[in-house]
């Protein structure tokens, strides 16, 4: 079993092979520059890896790219083998990344945030305060039913 520094590079390597294999070695049209590699990992022994990818554009763009993938698995595999030197290849698996969605769902709930505050702060853009505007006592006030320090005016603790 590998250790994780070397399963990590090498799963930098493979990240970087298939990008610039996909950018500029396979001529699919399904493929083309709308396909980014975000993630890529090893297991343990080396032996598979899984290629996260994101694909600009919509779901028929989506599957469109998952099919040119797949046929480009070996070719794609071929170059990783030549530029890593290793004696065993992993095998390539392609993972459409969930990112975007997640990230589209994390603006949806921002952007619903962003309108509650909104209505709050209409809400309240004509209210006054419960008491007054500053709730705090200030050095040197007096108040009837605040603490009694002694009556001279000297604090005791110090």
């Amino acid at each position: 079993m590998a250790d994780n520094a070397r399963a990590q590079r090498l799963a930098d390597l493979i990240r970087e092979v298939v990008a610039e294999k996909l950018h500029r070695g396979i001529k699919d049209p399904r493929l083309g520059t709308h396909v980014t590699v975000t993630d890529t990992r090893v297991t343990g022994d080396l032996r598979e890896a899984t290629v996260f990818y994101t694909v600009y554009g919509d779901d028929e763009d989506r599957k469109a790219a998952a099919a040119g993938l797949e046929s480009a698995k070996g070719v794609l595999r071929t170059a990783v083998g030549q530029a890593a030197g290793i004696k065993h290849t992993p095998s390539l698996a392609f993972v459409a990344d969930a990112l975007p969605e997640n990230a589209k769902t994390i603006d949806d709930a921002l952007a619903r945030a962003r309108a509650a505050d909104e209505e709050v702060r209409k809400a309240s853009s004509g209210a006054s305060y419960a008491g007054e505007a500053d709730p705090y006592r200030k050095p040197g006030e007096s108040d009837a039913d605040g603490p009694q320090d002694g009556g001279d005016g000297e604090d005791e603790s110090a």
